[in-house]
């Protein structure tokens, strides 16, 4: 699992060792066995609206944040495009050259209505294929309206991931599954009732993404009483910082 530590500047802090972390599983301390300190090559979808609620300049400005965020991702990244409308569609798929994504996210243009959780559940299922760290990023502005998948159905295929959750609401409504899939993965869930802050949101996020822990443990066999979650709580034992990691995973 990936850890992040923000410091009291709210600020990532790096050049922390193993000793200064603590791992536990349903409250009991658990032996760290990996701990990488790195910036490790990521794959990241970046999910976006196209619903007719975007056209003009919500739209617009998902486009602009979107090339943006694509050009901040480094050369050994890889980035897939997905857009969400009434049909779930990859525009471009898993690639360390951009350039694709790059253009079919300039032609992309308002249709349909909004199948958020069809999307969700179909980009993790494509995002779970890749090696190493993977990510999706969501960017809408509305609830789900139309998919064929509950809000209880994500949250389910989100606990069977280990992927990293970013969505991000701009607008008047603010999705109520994306705080859960942010904690339940160990990424972040933005409110933009401004959607001008996009930009510096995606920029936030990639940022984030290049300052992480690799934290790894082996969980202790399974029981009959096993109830298929386990928690896990990531301390660091320093003043006044806060951890963000998932908050545990389904063993069936």
């Amino acid at each position: 699992m990936y850890a992040t530590v923000i410091g009291s500047d709210g600020r990532a802090v790096r050049g922390l060792s193993v000793a200064d972390f603590t791992v536990l599983e349903d409250n009991l301390p658990q032996p760290i066995t990996t701990f990488i300190d790195a910036d490790f090559p990521a794959s990241v979808a970046l999910a976006i609206d196209r619903s007719f609620s975007m056209k003009g300049a919500p739209l617009t400005m998902a486009r602009t944040a979107g090339r943006a965020f694509l050009a901040s991702l480094k050369s050994d990244d890889r980035a897939m495009l997905m857009s969400i409308s009434g049909e779930v569609e990859v525009l471009a798929p898993f690639d360390a050259d951009k350039t694709r994504a790059q253009q079919a996210l300039a032609s992309l243009d308002a249709w349909s209505t909004t199948s958020l959780n069809d999307a969700i559940v179909r980009s993790l299922d494509l995002v779970d294929s890749e090696k190493g760290r993977r990510a999706i990023v969501i960017l809408s502005d509305g609830v789900d309206r139309y998919s064929a998948t509950s809000a209880a159905d994500v949250f389910e295929r989100a606990r069977r991931s280990d992927v990293l959750m970013y969505p991000v609401a701009f607008g008047k409504q603010r999705p109520p599954l994306f705080a859960e899939l942010a904690a339940i993965s160990g990424g972040m869930s933005f409110h933009l009732p401004d959607p001008t802050r996009l930009q510096a949101t995606l920029q936030a996020i990639a940022e984030d993404l290049r300052a992480q822990y690799l934290l790894g443990y082996v969980p202790p066999p399974s029981s009959s009483e096993d109830s298929g979650w386990r928690s896990i709580t990531v301390r660091v034992d320093k003043p006044g910082v806060k951890v963000r990691a998932r908050s545990g995973y389904a063993t069936r």
